[in-house]
C-alpha cells in the first residue's frame, strides 16, 4: 500500500534534510512546499513583544509518496534532520493512498 509522508520542517534544516532523505536507498523523491505557521500560544512560556508582531515563521512542508514498508526510514530521517529540541521544530504524519496513478504513462501506481 502506497503512504504519503507529510512534515513541517524549519526552513534552515533542509540541507539536513536532503541529505538524510538521499542516505536511504530507494528513495522515491521529495516534493517541497512553502510555509508558513505558528506554534499554538498556550505551547510557547513566553511570549515577547516581537513574537506577537511576527505571528508566521516560514516552514518548509514536506510531501513523499513512498511504500509503505519505506515509511518508517523516511520519518525517521525526517525527524533527525528537523530536530533542534525548541519549540517550532515541526511534525511528521504518515496518510494512506486509496489511489495513485502517473500521468506520463497512465499507470496505476498502487
Amino acid at each position: 500500500m502506497m503512504k504519503e509522508i507529510r512534515a513541517i520542517v524549519r526552513p534552515s534544516r533542509l540541507q539536513r534534510l536532503r541529505d538524510g532523505l538521499r542516505a536511504i536507498p530507494n528513495f522515491p523523491g521529495v516534493t517541497l512546499f512553502k510555509a508558513e505557521g505558528f506554534t499554538a500560544s498556550a505551547a510557547v512560556d513566553k511570549r515577547t513583544v516581537k513574537d506577537e508582531l511576527t505571528d508566521f515563521s516560514e516552514k518548509i512542508m514536506v510531501c513523499v509518496l513512498a511504500q509503505a514498508e519505506m515509511v518508517e526510514p523516511i520519518r525517521q530521517a525526517i525527524i533527525e534532520a528537523g530536530h533542534t529540541g525548541q519549540v517550532g521544530d515541526g511534525l511528521v504524519w504518515v496518510v494512506d493512498i486509496e489511489s495513485m496513478h502517473r500521468i506520463r504513462d497512465r499507470q496505476t501506481l498502487n
